[in-house]
Protein backbone atom coordinates (compact mmCIF):
# COMPACT_ATOMS: atom_id res chain seq x y z
CA UNK A 1 0.00 0.00 0.00
CA UNK A 2 3.10 2.22 1.10
CA UNK A 3 4.58 1.61 -2.68
CA UNK A 4 1.33 2.24 -4.30
CA UNK A 5 0.72 5.98 -2.49
CA UNK A 6 4.53 6.69 -3.26
CA UNK A 7 3.48 5.79 -7.04
CA UNK A 8 0.55 7.85 -6.67
CA UNK A 9 2.60 10.78 -5.60
CA UNK A 10 4.98 10.81 -8.03
CA UNK A 11 2.37 10.43 -10.87
CA UNK A 12 1.04 13.83 -9.37
CA UNK A 13 4.00 15.50 -8.89
CA UNK A 14 4.73 14.51 -12.80
CA UNK A 15 1.33 15.79 -14.10
CA UNK A 16 1.37 18.73 -12.04
CA UNK A 17 4.43 19.63 -13.79
CA UNK A 18 2.93 18.82 -17.32
CA UNK A 19 0.25 21.49 -16.54
CA UNK A 20 2.61 23.79 -15.62
CA UNK A 21 4.92 23.45 -18.16
CA UNK A 22 2.12 23.68 -20.47
CA UNK A 23 0.79 27.03 -19.07
CA UNK A 24 3.87 28.61 -19.45
CA UNK A 25 4.58 27.52 -23.02
CA UNK A 26 0.99 28.95 -23.19
CA UNK A 27 1.53 32.43 -21.37
CA UNK A 28 4.70 32.78 -23.61
CA UNK A 29 2.56 32.55 -27.06
CA UNK A 30 -0.48 34.59 -25.39
CA UNK A 31 2.87 37.16 -24.96
CA UNK A 32 3.79 37.10 -28.36
CA UNK A 33 0.81 36.78 -30.34
CA UNK A 34 0.86 36.01 -34.09
CA UNK A 35 0.15 38.81 -36.72
CA UNK A 36 -3.27 38.26 -38.54
CA UNK A 37 -2.76 36.62 -41.44
CA UNK A 38 0.20 33.97 -39.66
CA UNK A 39 -0.25 30.42 -40.89
CA UNK A 40 -0.59 28.73 -37.91
CA UNK A 41 -2.46 25.67 -38.79
CA UNK A 42 -0.07 24.70 -41.13
CA UNK A 43 2.99 25.57 -38.90
CA UNK A 44 4.52 23.42 -36.66
CA UNK A 45 3.72 23.98 -32.57
CA UNK A 46 7.39 23.10 -31.96
CA UNK A 47 8.31 25.65 -34.64
CA UNK A 48 5.93 28.30 -33.14
CA UNK A 49 7.09 27.31 -29.69
CA UNK A 50 11.23 27.93 -30.99
CA UNK A 51 10.04 31.44 -32.63
CA UNK A 52 8.09 32.73 -29.24
CA UNK A 53 11.73 31.40 -27.22
CA UNK A 54 13.67 33.68 -30.18
CA UNK A 55 11.25 36.62 -29.06
CA UNK A 56 11.83 36.63 -25.27
CA UNK A 57 15.87 36.43 -26.27
CA UNK A 58 15.90 39.30 -28.47
CA UNK A 59 14.05 41.13 -25.90
CA UNK A 60 10.44 40.29 -25.59
CA UNK A 61 7.70 41.49 -27.41
CA UNK A 62 6.59 44.27 -25.51
CA UNK A 63 10.32 45.80 -25.76
CA UNK A 64 10.11 45.26 -29.41
CA UNK A 65 6.41 46.71 -30.01
CA UNK A 66 7.25 49.99 -27.23
CA UNK A 67 10.80 50.22 -29.91
CA UNK A 68 10.91 53.34 -32.35
CA UNK A 69 13.51 54.71 -33.96
CA UNK A 70 16.20 51.96 -35.50
CA UNK A 71 18.75 53.64 -37.47
CA UNK A 72 21.12 51.38 -39.74
CA UNK A 73 23.27 51.18 -43.10
CA UNK A 74 22.81 48.42 -45.35
CA UNK A 75 26.35 47.41 -46.49
CA UNK A 76 27.97 50.86 -47.03
CA UNK A 77 25.15 51.55 -49.59
CA UNK A 78 22.37 53.02 -48.29
CA UNK A 79 21.86 54.50 -44.27
CA UNK A 80 17.74 53.59 -43.32
CA UNK A 81 15.86 55.51 -40.05
CA UNK A 82 12.81 54.22 -39.80
CA UNK A 83 10.17 55.16 -37.36
CA UNK A 84 8.79 51.97 -36.16
CA UNK A 85 5.41 53.18 -34.66
CA UNK A 86 4.06 55.83 -37.58
CA UNK A 87 5.62 53.59 -40.17
CA UNK A 88 7.54 56.15 -41.87
CA UNK A 89 11.21 55.77 -43.31
CA UNK A 90 13.83 57.90 -44.54
CA UNK A 91 16.62 56.34 -46.66
CA UNK A 92 19.47 57.84 -48.44
CA UNK A 93 21.11 56.08 -50.97
CA UNK A 94 24.40 56.90 -51.58
CA UNK A 95 25.99 55.02 -54.80
CA UNK A 96 23.18 57.19 -56.71
CA UNK A 97 22.67 60.06 -54.51
CA UNK A 98 18.94 59.70 -53.66
CA UNK A 99 17.11 60.10 -50.91
CA UNK A 100 13.58 58.35 -49.97
CA UNK A 101 11.07 59.93 -47.39
CA UNK A 102 8.32 57.25 -47.39
CA UNK A 103 5.15 56.64 -45.17
CA UNK A 104 4.58 52.65 -45.54
CA UNK A 105 1.39 52.92 -44.49
CA UNK A 106 -0.29 55.10 -47.68
CA UNK A 107 3.15 55.13 -50.24
CA UNK A 108 3.01 58.78 -49.63
CA UNK A 109 6.02 60.72 -49.19
CA UNK A 110 8.76 62.28 -51.51
CA UNK A 111 11.69 62.16 -53.22
CA UNK A 112 14.83 63.68 -54.18
CA UNK A 113 17.23 62.49 -56.53
CA UNK A 114 20.45 64.25 -57.20
CA UNK A 115 19.61 67.61 -55.16
CA UNK A 116 16.09 67.91 -57.18
CA UNK A 117 12.89 66.62 -55.68
CA UNK A 118 10.52 64.60 -58.39
CA UNK A 119 7.52 66.41 -58.69
CA UNK A 120 6.00 64.31 -61.54
CA UNK A 121 3.56 62.26 -60.32
CA UNK A 122 3.69 58.53 -61.89
CA UNK A 123 8.09 58.90 -61.43
CA UNK A 124 7.15 59.91 -57.62
CA UNK A 125 4.79 57.12 -57.40
CA UNK A 126 7.20 54.39 -58.80
CA UNK A 127 10.19 55.61 -57.08
CA UNK A 128 8.08 55.93 -53.87
CA UNK A 129 7.39 52.41 -54.63
CA UNK A 130 11.04 51.37 -54.90
CA UNK A 131 11.72 53.02 -51.60
CA UNK A 132 9.51 50.89 -50.25
CA UNK A 133 11.07 47.68 -51.52
CA UNK A 134 14.40 48.85 -50.20
CA UNK A 135 12.97 49.30 -47.19
CA UNK A 136 11.36 45.63 -47.15
CA UNK A 137 14.64 43.96 -48.13
CA UNK A 138 17.01 46.38 -45.53
CA UNK A 139 14.92 45.65 -42.79
CA UNK A 140 14.48 41.70 -43.03
CA UNK A 141 18.33 41.96 -42.85
CA UNK A 142 18.03 43.59 -39.43
CA UNK A 143 15.00 42.66 -37.67
CA UNK A 144 13.97 39.36 -38.83
CA UNK A 145 14.11 37.38 -35.62
CA UNK A 146 10.81 39.72 -34.72
CA UNK A 147 9.43 38.73 -37.35
CA UNK A 148 8.80 34.50 -37.24
CA UNK A 149 4.86 34.79 -36.55
CA UNK A 150 4.04 37.37 -39.81
CA UNK A 151 1.44 37.30 -41.69
CA UNK A 152 1.77 35.01 -44.97
CA UNK A 153 4.27 33.31 -43.24
CA UNK A 154 4.33 29.47 -42.43
CA UNK A 155 7.24 27.96 -40.08
CA UNK A 156 8.38 24.64 -39.77
CA UNK A 157 10.89 22.94 -37.35
CA UNK A 158 13.62 20.68 -39.21
CA UNK A 159 15.10 19.40 -36.00
CA UNK A 160 18.66 19.70 -34.86
CA UNK A 161 22.05 20.71 -36.75
CA UNK A 162 25.83 21.99 -35.75
CA UNK A 163 27.18 25.63 -37.16
CA UNK A 164 30.25 25.67 -38.51
CA UNK A 165 31.39 27.18 -34.49
CA UNK A 166 30.56 23.83 -33.32
CA UNK A 167 27.76 25.33 -31.47
CA UNK A 168 24.22 23.16 -31.81
CA UNK A 169 21.14 24.79 -33.04
CA UNK A 170 17.81 23.94 -33.78
CA UNK A 171 16.48 24.92 -37.19
CA UNK A 172 13.15 26.59 -38.53
CA UNK A 173 11.98 26.82 -42.25
CA UNK A 174 10.31 29.80 -43.73
CA UNK A 175 8.11 29.97 -46.31
CA UNK A 176 5.47 32.62 -47.44
CA UNK A 177 2.45 32.89 -49.03
CA UNK A 178 0.98 36.09 -51.20
CA UNK A 179 2.96 38.30 -48.83
CA UNK A 180 6.29 40.83 -49.48
CA UNK A 181 8.09 41.48 -52.98
CA UNK A 182 9.22 37.89 -53.11
CA UNK A 183 6.74 35.51 -51.83
CA UNK A 184 8.49 32.63 -54.00
CA UNK A 185 11.71 33.15 -51.40
CA UNK A 186 12.19 30.75 -48.56
CA UNK A 187 14.47 30.58 -45.34
CA UNK A 188 16.24 28.19 -42.89
CA UNK A 189 16.87 29.97 -39.72
CA UNK A 190 19.40 28.42 -37.48
CA UNK A 191 18.57 28.80 -33.46
CA UNK A 192 21.39 28.25 -31.08
CA UNK A 193 20.06 25.58 -28.52
CA UNK A 194 22.26 27.49 -25.48
CA UNK A 195 20.37 31.08 -25.93
CA UNK A 196 17.81 30.79 -28.53
CA UNK A 197 19.19 33.51 -30.53
CA UNK A 198 19.78 33.02 -34.23
CA UNK A 199 22.88 32.24 -35.55
CA UNK A 200 22.88 31.50 -39.00
CA UNK A 201 20.71 32.01 -41.96
CA UNK A 202 20.09 30.55 -45.05
CA UNK A 203 18.35 32.29 -48.35
CA UNK A 204 16.48 30.38 -51.34
CA UNK A 205 16.00 32.06 -54.03
CA UNK A 206 12.89 29.64 -54.69
CA UNK A 207 11.33 27.58 -52.15
CA UNK A 208 12.01 24.56 -54.26
CA UNK A 209 15.64 24.78 -54.06
CA UNK A 210 17.71 22.26 -52.90
CA UNK A 211 21.02 23.86 -51.90
CA UNK A 212 21.07 27.61 -50.11
CA UNK A 213 21.45 30.32 -52.45
CA UNK A 214 23.75 32.16 -49.69
CA UNK A 215 24.19 30.80 -45.84
CA UNK A 216 25.61 33.73 -43.85
CA UNK A 217 26.53 34.51 -39.78
CA UNK A 218 23.80 35.98 -38.11
CA UNK A 219 25.76 37.55 -35.07
CA UNK A 220 27.43 40.12 -33.09
CA UNK A 221 24.74 40.77 -30.82
CA UNK A 222 24.27 44.29 -28.84
CA UNK A 223 21.95 45.74 -26.78
CA UNK A 224 20.32 48.85 -28.73
CA UNK A 225 17.83 50.54 -26.36
CA UNK A 226 15.88 47.27 -24.57
CA UNK A 227 16.18 44.97 -27.51
CA UNK A 228 18.90 42.86 -29.38
CA UNK A 229 20.53 43.72 -32.95
CA UNK A 230 22.78 41.76 -34.67
CA UNK A 231 25.05 44.40 -37.06
CA UNK A 232 28.39 44.39 -37.90
CA UNK A 233 28.67 40.83 -38.93
CA UNK A 234 31.78 38.44 -38.72
CA UNK A 235 31.43 38.25 -42.69
CA UNK A 236 30.93 41.83 -43.10
CA UNK A 237 27.66 41.78 -44.80
CA UNK A 238 24.14 43.04 -44.19
CA UNK A 239 23.61 45.60 -41.62
CA UNK A 240 25.97 48.03 -40.06
CA UNK A 241 26.02 50.58 -37.04
CA UNK A 242 22.68 49.71 -35.90
CA UNK A 243 21.34 51.98 -33.03
CA UNK A 244 17.71 52.41 -31.37
CA UNK A 245 16.80 56.00 -30.37
CA UNK A 246 13.60 57.26 -28.14
CA UNK A 247 13.02 60.40 -30.01
CA UNK A 248 14.62 62.10 -33.32
CA UNK A 249 13.14 64.94 -35.06
CA UNK A 250 10.39 64.84 -37.04
CA UNK A 251 11.52 66.82 -39.74
CA UNK A 252 13.77 63.77 -40.59
CA UNK A 253 11.00 61.81 -42.10
CA UNK A 254 9.69 64.87 -44.30
CA UNK A 255 13.01 67.52 -44.93
CA UNK A 256 15.67 66.83 -47.25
Amino acid sequence: MKSQKIVTFFFLVALLYACSTASSEKAVSESNPAAEGFDMANSDPAAVELADSVMVAMGGRENWDNTRFISWNFFGNRDLVWDKKMDRVRIESKKDSITYLVNLRTLEGRVSVKGQELMDGDSLRKMLEKGRSIWINDSYWLVMPYKLKDSGLTIKYLGEDTLATGAKCNVLSLTFSNVGDTPQNKYKVFVDLSDNLVKQWAYFKDANQDSASFIRPWDNYKKCGNILLSADRSDGSGPRSARVDETLPDNIFTEF
